[in-house]
């Protein structure tokens, strides 16, 4: 069992985990039933981030259509389109040794699909969770439940790795935004 993160916690995986290598990056979440006569399509992205805060090319915004970053180290394993089921709905794959030096953050983010005209919110939605695994053994390091009502919001920062003398750490953010996915390409893209 790993650490139940809060709101705004953080954890030293060198510390926590000294032999994490290959971190897997599982978010889910359940969809209340809604009258807005749409599915829910949820998707997870990561933004690979230089010191000043923006991605460096194109290729470090890791989503359903672009699945790796340039470096090899941030795999996405795919779009889930329902949800549906339990455990993970969409998963990203960090191996830490191959992940560019110049890349110092990788945020997370899960945006609902079409939010706008489906009418659909994060005030919908349950039971959303990011959790950091150990890829090699499965075995869990650290979850952070979000258990706030985004009654708004279309997008979520759940979480973030980051370097920090010469080490890795997570941060676990729970921010909401209702820009949706452009809001976090406007945020992070030089220019």
């Amino acid at each position: 069992m790993g650490i139940n993160l809060g709101k705004g916690q953080r954890i030293n995986l060198s510390k926590e985990a000294p032999s994490l290598k290959k971190v897997g990056v599982g978010l889910g979440w359940d969809t209340n039933t809604t009258d807005t006569g749409k599915d829910f399509d949820l998707d997870a992205s990561a933004f690979l981030l230089g010191a000043n805060g923006k991605i460096p090319s194109e290729k470090h915004f890791v989503f359903y259509n672009n699945l790796n970053s340039p470096d090899g180290g941030l795999k996405h394993t795919g779009d889930n389109l329902t949800g549906a089921g339990d455990g993970d709905d969409e998963t990203l794959l960090v191996e830490l040794n191959k992940v560019d030096a110049a890349v110092q953050d990788i945020v997370f983010v899960v945006t609902i699909h079409e939010a706008e005209a489906r009418k659909q919110n994060f005030g919908q939605v349950r039971n959303a969770f990011i959790r950091l695994y150990d890829q090699e053994t499965n075995k869990e390091v650290a979850k952070y439940e979000l258990d706030e009502d985004f009654s708004a919001e279309t997008a979520i920062e759940f979480g973030r790795l980051y370097r920090k003398d010469g080490e890795w750490r997570f941060q676990a953010v729970g921010a909401g935004f209702n820009s949706g996915l452009q809001g976090f390409v406007a945020k992070y893209f030089e220019g």
